[in-house]
C-alpha cells in the first residue's frame, strides 16, 4: 500500500504534471513553428514555472527525478515519497 501524503502534495504534482503537458505540446509545436516567439515566451514562462514548482515539491516531500536531476537529502531519501503510478 502507497505511502499517503498530504492533499498539497497531490495538488502540488497535479499542477507539475499540467505544466509538463503544455510543455510537451509547446515542444511539439515549436518543433514545426520555431519562429512563434509567443510560443517560445509560453515555453520559457512555463518551464521556469516548472522548475518553481519542482523545488517546492522537492523542498517539502524529497526528490522527484533521480541521476543528479535532484539532490537528495541524507539518509537516502530518493524512496520516501510515491512513486509517478502510485498517485
Amino acid at each position: 500500500m502507497a505511502k499517503q501524503l498530504p492533499e498539497e502534495f497531490y495538488m502540488l504534482m497535479e499542477e507539475l504534471q499540467a505544466v509538463d503537458f503544455v510543455l510537451v505540446d509547446l515542444t511539439l509545436y515549436l518543433d514545426t513553428h520555431p519562429n512563434d516567439v509567443e510560443a517560445i515566451r509560453q515555453y520559457n514562462h512555463c518551464a521556469k514555472e516548472r522548475k518553481r514548482l519542482k523545488k517546492k515539491i522537492e523542498s517539502i516531500y524529497g526528490p522527484l527525478q533521480q541521476y543528479g536531476n535532484s539532490y537528495v537529502g541524507s539518509p537516502w531519501n530518493w524512496d520516501d515519497a510515491p512513486w509517478p503510478w502510485q498517485l
